[in-house]
């Protein structure tokens, strides 16, 4: 019959009991055969016991103490008088001693992987003295281990990767297992393994727990990934034995023995050939199956007729083959151009080199699309030249485009007018020739760039551009003239020849050997006698003082007329006239002052001076207009005066009102009642001191002035009112006023009614209005007379 778990420990624990039990005479005091002697002065008396180490079964599931061992000493004669005391590890808590029998017993489960063993000592004492009548002694108690522990993998669950088509025997991983019971008794602690799941892909070794592939060529195209259950045993795998498992994920991580493959022996694409340079053509793909740096790719146009019209680049992300335009296609030179592209693997394994060539090949077919296209022009850029003394019509250059379609349909150009916005030119529809349209100036505008329009008479929308730049040639048309405005002193005390300005000139035009100037004075300044002009020759002049002693107070100003001729053909002249001004100088000819007013300043006194007194003058108004000003705002009532309409000032209140539906904002009872006297509120924003009161009630008066006596009463009211709605608001007044021009109309009040109406003709109306004409006639049968 075979033993479960349960019973084969119970079975365990009853021989080891049996074995204890067994060796207890071995673990008693024995009796020693000599006596204890005594020696004078330095004697040892003889022990009279022998001790033993005890051992105890562990995890003991009984319900009584469990028996551990017997003390016993030669001295104890049986009668009593000795007794036993223990101490030490446990002593009183764990274990106890009979301190009659020196019976040893545990009182509580022990377990070896907590402590392995207890460390007492026992003594033997005279019982009336209290004496020892042994010496001490320790001893040792160890737990006797059993198999209550089964094996743990502390570093579980595993994870490890093999590469595919690993040889049979690759080591994929170690996996260890811990058995808390003791390595050194039996063999609870040693420890098999084996594999539970993952057969047959995978072994592993019963005694290191080494995983090992177990079949070869394990594709990870196939399957990537495989599940391991891993099992330790102790007992070294017997039946009865404690075991534990854990699990092992197996990745096979990628090699490269997959060669790339195009899906496709030959692919066709079209295309239109106004597709721009470096637009996409197409993406092709050659499969592989590997994955990261295994299926990295190259491509390459190895042959065909479109090697420099096309490209191919691989796209990193995809590892896609990108096909792009290197040149412009035309339809009408190439239909259509053939490619023999290339894809290989970058990196290769030689250990798969037998699996064939890690590339492929491919053969991609582009058809070009004929697309309408807009005039192409001979040229894309014409160059042309004209003179601006050209009259308007004459004919600078020509453009030509043509339809590179096979229609080739007619042209016809145009100037795009944003280039031209003064119109200088035109250009002929039909042929293309450009003339000029308005007089030109070089010296306005030397070049005129242009874009020429060509549209196809068949399909306007298709409109080429040509680009044409028009070079003005100069004439001579401009006459020279001084370089700048020359501001000319001349000293009081100058000297005869003493220059005292060097002039030149400029000229708008451009000569192509440059500009010569000639200078002179006129024919009625060259006999002058104050001063003369020297021509350097470089194009510039000097003026030079003829005489001395020029005075302010005689002529202050001087001015000099200058000829001036340039080298054109033909050549052109101009006068210029050159303003010189007396000065007072100081010593080393430097002008101090050069008007004649200022002699008349008082002395001691310069401009500057006036100046600055003048600035001074400004200050002080401004700052007494300041002043004024801010008394002024100070001395302004803080509240309105009674007489002073204050309609028409804004005042702006964060509030705004509740609307038509705000019965809150005024009592509307009041306003209908003008005999109400409202109680006088102080506004918040005035001064407390000025109260306005109430008006006494109305007369009638039969004009309009009681509604603006009504209306300024309550406006006064609203004002010195600190809960009156703002400024602003909509108030509604129900008063008809008290009195009417044509007074009242009720019958009830004409009893008491003044009125002079005579009513007497009520009684020729009939009996129906009887009774009318003895309320209001004047009769004696009046009812109220």
């Amino acid at each position: 019959m075979k033993l479960g778990k349960v019973e084969f420990c119970h079975f365990l624990q009853i021989l080891a009991l049996f074995l204890c039990l067994s060796g207890m005479n071995q673990a008693e005091i024995t009796r020693s055969r000599s006596k204890p002697y005594f020696q004078s002065g330095r004697t040892r008396t003889k022990r009279s016991w022998v001790w033993n180490q005890f051992f105890v079964l562990e995890e003991y599931m009984g319900t009584d103490p469990l028996y551990v061992g017997k003390l016993h000493s030669d001295v104890d004669k049986g009668d009593g008088s000795i007794k036993y005391i223990l101490s030490g590890e446990g002593a009183s808590s764990i274990f106890i001693i009979d301190e009659n029998t020196g019976d040893i017993h545990a009182t509580k489960r022990l377990d070896r992987e907590e402590q392995a063993y207890y460390t007492l000592r026992a003594q033997a004492l005279d019982r009336l003295t209290n004496k020892p009548v042994e010496p001490e002694s320790e001893f040792v108690i160890k737990i006797q281990d059993i198999n209550d522990n089964e094996p743990k993998f502390l570093d579980g669950p595993y994870t490890a990767g093999v590469p595919e088509m690993s040889p049979v025997g690759t080591s994929v991983v170690q996996v260890t297992a811990t058995d808390a019971d003791d390595p050194t008794y039996g063999n609870s602690a040693r420890v098999v393994y084996s594999i539970l799941q993952g057969q047959p892909y995978f072994s592993v070794e019963p005694k290191t727990g080494v995983i090992k592939t177990a079949l070869p060529n394990m594709d990870r195209e196939a399957k990537d990934q495989y599940l391991l259950v891993i099992q330790a045993k102790d007992m070294v795998g017997q039946n009865g034995g404690l075991s534990g498992t854990t699990s092992v994920t197996v990745t096979l991580t990628d090699v490269n023995d997959n060669p790339p493959r195009f899906p496709r022996r030959s692919y066709q694409y079209n295309v239109p050939e106004s597709l721009p340079v470096a637009s996409v053509v197409a993406r092709i793909k050659a499969a592989d199956a590997d994955v990261g740096p295994n299926a990295e790719m190259e491509y390459k146009i190895v042959d065909g007729d479109g090697l420099g019209v096309f490209k191919v680049s691989v796209d990193k992300d995809t590892q896609e083959g990108i096909i792009t335009i290197q040149k412009e296609l035309d339809f009408e030179a190439k239909t259509s151009y053939t490619l023999r592209i290339e894809a290989a693997n970058m990196h290769v394994d030689p250990r798969f080199l037998s699996l064939g060539p890690f590339s492929d090949m491919t053969t991609v077919k582009i058809i070009v699309e004929d697309v309408d296209e807009p005039p192409v022009f001979t040229s894309r850029l014409y160059s042309m030249v004209v003179s601006e003394a050209a009259k308007v019509g004459t004919i600078i250059g020509t453009v030509a485009a043509h339809d590179p379609d096979a229609s080739n349909s007619p042209v016809r150009y145009s100037i795009d007018r944003n280039t031209d916005l003064e119109r200088y030119f035109n250009i002929d529809a039909n042929s293309g020739v450009i003339t000029t349209a308005k007089s030109l100036d070089r010296e306005t505008n030397a070049v005129h760039n242009i874009t020429v329009l060509a549209m196809e008479s068949q399909n306007p929308a298709q409109i080429g551009r040509g680009y044409v730049a028009i070079t003005i040639l100069d004439i001579n048309d401009n006459a020279p003239e001084f370089a700048m405005e020359y501001e000319t002193t001349v000293c009081e005390n100058a000297q005869p020849g003493q220059v005292i300005q060097k002039i030149s000139a400029i000229d708008k035009d451009d000569p192509p050997n440059g500009h010569q100037f000639y200078f002179s004075l006129t024919a009625e300044a060259a006999n002058n006698h104050n001063f003369t002009l020297q021509d350097n020759k470089d194009n510039t002049a000097t003026v030079l003082t003829k005489r001395n002693g020029f005075r302010r107070q005689e002529q202050s100003v001087f001015y000099l007329p200058i000829f001036i001729v340039d080298s054109g053909s033909p050549s052109l002249s101009s006068t210029n006239t050159l303003t010189i001004r007396v000065c007072d100088c100081d010593a080393d000819g430097i002008a101090q002052t050069c008007n004649a007013e200022a002699y008349i300043l008082p002395a001691g006194l310069s401009t500057g001076a006036l100046i600055a007194i003048l600035a001074c003058v400004l200050t002080l108004l401004v700052l007494v207009l300041l002043i004024v000003t801010m008394r002024r705002r100070k001395k302004e009532p803080l509240i309105f005066d009674e007489e002073r309409d204050i309609r028409e000032n804004i005042v702006r209140y964060d509030d705004e009102g509740g609307g038509e539906e705000d019965t809150e904002a005024f009592d509307m009872a009041a306003l209908r009642n003008l005999n109400i006297m409202r109680d006088t509120k102080t506004r918040r924003d005035v001064t407390p001191e000025i109260q306005f009161l109430s008006r006494p009630t109305f007369k009638s008066i039969p004009d309009n002035v009681i509604f603006r006596e009504f209306i300024w009463e309550r406006l006064k009211e609203a004002d010195v009112d600190p809960c009156a709605p703002p400024y602003d608001s909509l108030q509604t007044y129900a008063f008809e006023g008290n009195g009417s021009v044509a007074e009242s109309l009720s019958s009830l009040d004409s009893i008491s009614s003044n009125s002079d109406q005579n009513y007497d003709y009520l009684s020729d109306w009939g009996p129906r209005f009887k009774r009318l004409a003895d309320m209001y006639g004047t009769g004696p049968e009046c009812l109220y007379s």
